[in-house]
């Protein structure tokens, strides 16, 4: 359920809601989970957990282990997040942007997308000598202690924001805590600079850069962001240091995603040399990973844009 469907809806079939809290617990093709587990992470009876497990089992969305007596994520939910992946040249060229800063900067930089009351990292990049924050792929961060999390609030318009913690109040009161007084200073910082910070929220070790994007694929925001270790990085280089190339980032990845509107699963895209900054010099690599999307992405503008049209910040 996305921010947006929160605000005035209240026709939400709640069996297929659970259905999909229970997949949400199988992080990673892996995870291996038991109804106790799985009841424990979701806040839903052991026997409403039993029977949700059992129709998705009959489903293919998940696989029973009979030795094991646990389930683990199955070959139709495979199938339909592989359909879904499959021609995405699009996430190759956010990877190479990421890589880009990734290189100059020592943290785990990420583009994430909204899940609920988290946010799951669709790609990322780190350099050899990055340190603290070791995400991949696939990996769920809260919403409520993350620089990502609060970027992706503070772009929401108010009344959805509003819905999504009072939503978030219900479910995960501790988040809710955490993350109310700060949204409307991260508003105000956001409207005014383009990005967001978090500070030692998520750990005290860890201090984060987000900026929001619109995304015309999944109607929603969506957003870029870093990781790094506050003993190297505190609050005012974070500012002065990071934010800047977190900005353009997100302007390139923005130009990104407008770009492939329409064309993001079709795999329709022209191939032509990507040019790549090689480290940190000015040296140029040409690539074959790439399309006529990068020549749009050259005509970046301000990470703020995204705050636009259709009611969106």
């Amino acid at each position: 359920m996305l921010a947006g469907d929160l605000a005035g809806e209240g026709d939400v079939i709640q069996v297929v809601s659970r259905a999909f809290d229970v997949l949400r617990c199988f992080e990673g093709h892996e995870a291996r989970l038991g109804n106790l587990e799985i009841s424990s992470r979701c806040g839903l009876p052991r026997s409403t957990v039993s029977r949700l497990t059992h129709t998705l089992t009959r489903m293919g969305q998940l696989v029973y282990l009979p030795r094991d007596q646990k389930y683990r994520i199955g070959p139709s939910a495979v199938a339909m997040s592989t359909a879904m992946m499959k021609g995405l040249q699009l996430r190759n060229l956010i990877r190479l942007r990421l890589q880009d800063v990734a290189e100059q900067l020592p943290g785990t930089v990420g583009f994430v997308i909204p899940d609920r009351f988290q946010l799951v990292y669709l790609e990322y990049a780190r350099s050899a000598n990055a340190l603290g924050l070791y995400e991949v792929t696939g990996s769920r961060i809260a919403m409520a202690t993350t620089a990502a999390g609060h970027a992706y609030t503070a772009a929401l318009a108010p009344e959805v924001g509003d819905a999504l913690l009072n939503e978030m109040e219900r479910e995960v009161p501790d988040a809710a805590r955490t993350l109310r007084p700060r949204i409307e200073g991260n508003r105000r910082f956001l409207k005014e600079h383009g990005y967001v910070v978090a500070c030692g929220l998520w750990s005290p070790h860890i201090n984060g850069v987000a900026v929001p994007l619109w995304s015309p694929q999944y109607q929603t925001f969506v957003v870029v962001t870093i990781g790094l270790l506050s003993a190297m990085f505190d609050e005012k280089r974070l500012h002065e240091e990071v934010a800047p190339q977190m900005i353009e980032l997100g302007a390139a990845v923005g130009g990104l995603l407008e770009g492939a509107e329409g064309d993001l699963f079709h795999n329709r895209l022209e191939r032509k040399p990507l040019s790549v900054r090689a480290n940190n010099n000015n040296a140029i690599i040409k690539t074959e990973e790439t399309n006529d999307l990068e020549a749009r992405t050259r005509r970046t503008r301000p990470a703020r844009s995204v705050r636009a049209r259709d009611g969106r910040r």
